[in-house]
C-alpha cells in the first residue's frame, strides 16, 4: 500500500511538472492603439493554446523601445511604427526582420457633435479650444498627427490649442474628457465602449494624403528566442486569423 502511494504521488508530480512546462507565459510589449484589438488578439490565438499566458504592456513605442533597450524582459515588441522596430533589430535587441502586422490611421474624434465638411481646417475654428494629439516624439500616431497639422499650413494657427498626451489611448481619454476634439488612432473607434460615437457626427477620417502611411511594425526579441510560445504568438500575429481582427479594428492588413 506504501509503495502504491509514493507510486502514485511520483505520477502526480510528472504530470504537474509537465503541465508547467507545457504552460508557457509570454510577454509582450504593445503600443497603445492596439490596446483595443490586442484581447480579441489573445482570446483568438489561445483557442488553439489555452494553457499560454499572455502578459501585455502597453504604452507609446517610444517607451516602450526605452524600456527594451533598458532590460525589460518582454520577447515580442507590436510598435506603431517601424523606426523603433528598426533600432532594436540594429542593435541585435531583436532577432527577426522587422515586418509590417497592420496599417494604421488617424481620425478626429469630438464627444461634441461636429461638421467634418471643412476636414483639418475644422481645428482652426473658434469653438476648437483644445486639440488632443499624443506626444510626437514617443508616439508614432501622435507624429504622425502633428505632420498633418504641419502639411495642411495651420500650424501656427493651432499650436496653442495642443494638449500632448502620453500615448495614443490617453489620446482619446483626454478627447472625451478635456479637450473639444483630438487626433486618436482609428482602431480606437471601434472599440464597443466608443460605440456611442458616431461617424461624421462625433469622428471623421483624417485625410491620409496629409500624413505617412502609419506601418506597424513586430520584432521577436532576443528574450523570446527559445521561448516556444513566443515565436507561436509572432506567427500568429502575422497570420490570416489575426488580420481579420486588426481589419475588424479599422486597420488595413495586405
Amino acid at each position: 500500500m506504501y509503495k502504491n502511494h509514493s507510486l502514485n504521488k511520483i505520477i502526480l508530480t510528472t504530470l504537474f511538472i509537465g503541465s508547467s512546462l507545457s504552460a508557457e507565459t509570454i510577454k509582450i510589449a504593445v503600443a497603445a492603439n492596439v490596446s483595443y484589438a490586442i484581447q480579441d488578439l489573445k482570446q483568438e490565438f489561445k483557442k488553439s493554446h489555452p494553457d499560454t499566458k499572455i502578459l501585455v504592456t502597453l504604452g507609446s513605442s517610444g517607451k516602450l523601445t526605452a524600456q527594451i533597450k533598458n532590460g525589460a524582459p518582454y520577447q515580442i515588441f507590436l510598435s506603431a511604427n517601424m523606426k523603433y522596430p528598426q533600432e532594436l533589430y540594429k542593435d541585435a535587441t531583436a532577432i527577426t526582420k522587422p515586418i509590417v502586422y497592420a496599417n494604421g490611421s488617424l481620425a478626429y474624434l469630438s464627444n461634441k457633435n461636429q461638421k467634418f465638411t471643412t476636414g483639418i481646417n475644422i481645428l482652426k475654428t473658434k469653438k476648437i479650444a483644445k486639440i488632443a494629439i499624443a506626444n510626437p516624439k514617443t508616439a508614432p500616431y501622435g507624429k504622425a498627427a502633428l505632420e498633418a497639422i504641419k502639411n495642411a499650413g495651420i500650424l501656427d494657427n493651432v499650436k496653442n490649442k495642443l494638449v500632448y498626451a502620453e500615448s495614443i489611448s490617453q489620446t482619446v481619454s483626454y478627447t472625451v474628457v478635456a479637450a473639444d476634439i483630438g487626433i486618436v488612432a482609428k482602431s480606437s473607434l471601434y472599440s464597443p465602449l466608443m460605440s456611442k460615437y458616431k461617424k461624421d457626427i462625433n469622428w471623421a477620417d483624417v485625410d491620409t494624403k496629409l500624413y505617412t502611411p502609419i506601418n506597424q511594425g513586430i520584432v521577436l526579441l532576443k528574450n523570446g528566442k527559445d521561448v516556444e510560445m513566443a515565436k507561436a504568438f509572432y506567427n500568429f500575429i502575422l497570420g490570416e486569423k489575426a488580420k481579420k481582427i486588426f481589419r475588424r479594428f479599422g486597420y488595413i492588413c495586405k
